[in-house]
């Protein structure tokens, strides 16, 4: 596949087709790697350390609140396993 360079701002970039952002399963907005190497442009994703943006997602949870069927849960008796005969 070919593509051309295109003005963006001060520098340049070039369009990667559909189907290798497909094959690559890179979605919009994925951080890449881009670098020289014997006369080439290599991009590669970025991999993303483990546990990355947990505590962004858990602290919007809590910000968040409950839902109503939470409450309820949250809400029912604490002798609830006592009523049951294992």
């Amino acid at each position: 596949m070919q593509t051309s360079l295109r003005k963006m701002g001060n520098s340049a970039g070039a369009i990667i087709p559909k189907a290798i952002l497909d094959q690559l399963k890179l979605p919009l907005g994925a951080k890449i790697d881009v670098r020289l190497e014997d006369g080439k442009v290599i991009l590669e994703p970025v991999k993303r350390k483990v546990r990355e943006g947990w505590e962004e997602g858990a602290k919007a949870i809590g910000a968040a609140g409950l839902t109503e069927e939470e409450r309820e849960w949250l809400d029912m008796p604490s002798d609830f396993d006592d009523e049951w005969e294992w």
